[in-house]
């Protein structure tokens, strides 16, 4: 009985032998291979992540003068967004020198608009490109005039295109913007107020002759047609157009000229 269980015990280990004989060796690697992957690789978590790609930890741009209450909640060798004509009070410059916070200058975007003073508005449909057009008008540094609508709440367009109409024909600003589903009704609402030459563009080439043949005073455009970025190129374009040839000046005088007519 002892014997028959050696005889076992020594068959299994042979067995194990065999199969160990079996199994390829893993070829050593260099040290420093080894030491990779012991060591932890480093995870950068999103909100970190997203703080070390920003370019600056807080934004006061749009002020001309910062105090020591804008300074003191920033943390030492902070980034801060400033504008290019701001100013400090003395112990706010004396925290910035102290804590050794970056200064980080918003360049004002240079343009071409020619006018200062627009008026805006739209319908519901157009209410989303409304106000898209006119953040950007007030980065380019123009004086914008919101005429309404104030939602995507149903509304008639004429009663916006006569308000913003109004304020052009009158002089009290330099241009116009109007907004609905194709461009079309609130040209032609616009159009009936004395002194005003809207027109109806659907594209930049459009929007340049509309002014430098036309004098357009308004444009007018159709958030179903385009999308706001091909809006706003519109937009740029006519307002940093002039009428400036004589031919082009005696044809529109006719067209006052026609409108007078029939104001009689």
């Amino acid at each position: 009985m002892v014997n028959a269980a050696n005889e076992t015990r020594d068959r299994i280990r042979e067995l194990v032998r065999q199969v160990l004989a079996s199994v390829p060796a893993e070829p050593q690697r260099p040290a420093d291979d080894a030491a990779q992957d012991r060591a932890p690789e480093h995870v950068v978590v999103n909100s970190l992540k997203d703080k070390l790609a920003a370019e600056f930890d807080r934004d006061e741009s749009s002020k001309l003068l910062l105090t020591e209450d804008d300074i003191r909640g920033l943390d030492n060798g902070a980034r801060l967004r400033v504008n290019e004509k701001v100013k400090f009070t003395p112990l706010a410059a004396d925290l910035i020198r102290e804590r050794n916070i970056e200064l980080i200058k918003k360049v004002s975007r240079t343009s071409s608009i020619k006018v200062r003073s627009v008026a805006i508005g739209s319908d519901h449909g157009g209410f989303k490109a409304k106000e898209a057009l006119k953040a950007k008008l007030a980065e380019r540094g123009v004086n914008v005039r919101d005429f309404g609508t104030d939602s995507e709440e149903a509304v008639d367009y004429p009663d916006f295109a006569h308000a913003v109409a109004k304020a052009v024909g009158s002089g009290h600003v330099d241009a116009g913007i109007l907004i609905d589903g194709a461009g079309i009704g609130s040209a032609i609402a616009a159009n009936k107020v004395p002194n005003v030459r809207a027109a109806q563009c659907y594209n930049a080439a459009l929007a340049k002759n509309s002014r430098e043949h036309n004098s357009a005073n308004i444009l007018s455009l159709g958030a179903g047609q385009n999308s706001v970025e091909e809006m706003w190129q519109i937009a740029e374009t006519f307002l940093s157009t002039e009428i400036s040839e004589e031919r082009h000046k005696k044809r529109v005088a006719k067209i006052d000229a026609i409108d007078r007519q029939y104001r009689k």
